[in-house]
């Protein structure tokens, strides 16, 4: 009964992560959309939001390599993992600023911010995808 509760528990939070993904890739997607008018769609907001859920979904609370002697080299999907969260929230917040501030949301910036959300989610599903195959 306790491994049923404890799995329970573990997929909430994998969803509630999804979820905070989707929440952030929409932001992106409003402030890339608002200033890139190629972008200005449904299709571009929802795909923003399918990378930030499986993003945050796989990529964050990756299975950790055992810490002892003969795991002592760098765990690559740990750190692919922490980098892409660390991007894809960074262009998360700055999405969120512009668009609570109210700023003038121009194209260098917003390529910027797209280009740091597409590479951190993109490293948080390769590190996710990582770590769970060495874990089988």
């Amino acid at each position: 009964m306790r491994f049923r509760v404890r799995k329970t528990a573990h997929v909430l939070e994998r969803i509630g992560l999804a979820m905070a993904g989707a929440a952030c890739g929409l932001f992106v997607g409003a402030y890339v959309g608002s200033s890139i008018a190629s972008l200005t769609t449904q299709g571009f907001l929802l795909l923003m939001m399918l990378l930030g859920a499986v993003g945050f979904y796989l990529g964050i609370d990756t299975p950790q390599l055992p810490f002892d002697e003969a795991h002592s080299h760098i765990d690559a999907a740990e750190l692919l993992s922490s980098a892409g969260t660390l991007c894809a929230t960074l262009a998360a917040l700055a999405s969120v600023a512009v668009i609570v501030l109210r700023l003038e949301a121009d194209g260098a910036p917003s390529w910027l911010v797209l280009l740091g959300w597409i590479a951190g989610v993109a490293m948080q599903i390769v590190a996710g995808a990582k770590a769970r195959m060495r874990a089988v």
